[in-house]
């Protein structure tokens, strides 16, 4: 089992990004892993994300939501863990809007690891003190060491 602390990183973690509707968090997000990551295209992680929501919602409940998706040029599970000042509308299944996203990439040939790592991601996030934790986080430091349990 891979750490979360292997997957994700200070550079892709981001704290109480301004409220925005789905559309544009998405591309938010494909911002900052390209940024990160210079070998991944901002339009394939874009399109790829977007493709997988629309199979359905990666919105659990309880205001987290876990996009994911696979990624060609990705060559290792990356994480991107995000936190908004408002949440927004996610189609979870208790129809609570989202602030908490932990956004999973990996290769395309990573299909038991892909499996692993979400379910390691929702243990984390079924914690209500775990949760809680990251919403308390106040920059984005604090919100990657709480994430990682530093």
């Amino acid at each position: 089992m891979q750490a979360l602390s292997d997957i994700l990183a200070p550079g892709r973690t981001v704290c109480h990004v301004p409220h925005a509707s789905k559309k544009r968090l998405f591309e938010t997000i494909a911002q900052i892993v390209c940024d990160d990551q210079s070998s991944l295209d901002y339009n394939t992680v874009l399109d790829k994300l977007v493709e997988r929501e629309e199979l359905g919602s990666t919105g659990l409940g309880n205001g987290i939501a876990i996009p994911h998706c696979r990624v060609d040029n990705c060559e290792q599970p990356l994480g991107t863990l995000l936190s908004l000042d408002e949440g927004i509308p996610f189609d979870a299944p208790d129809e609570r809007p989202v602030d908490l996203l932990f956004i999973l990439l990996v290769p395309e040939e990573a299909n038991q690891q892909h499996l692993d790592i979400l379910a390691e991601i929702a243990r984390n996030f079924s914690q209500p003190d775990y949760c809680r934790s990251l919403r308390d986080a106040d920059s984005d430091i604090a919100l990657f060491d709480a994430a990682v349990g530093r």
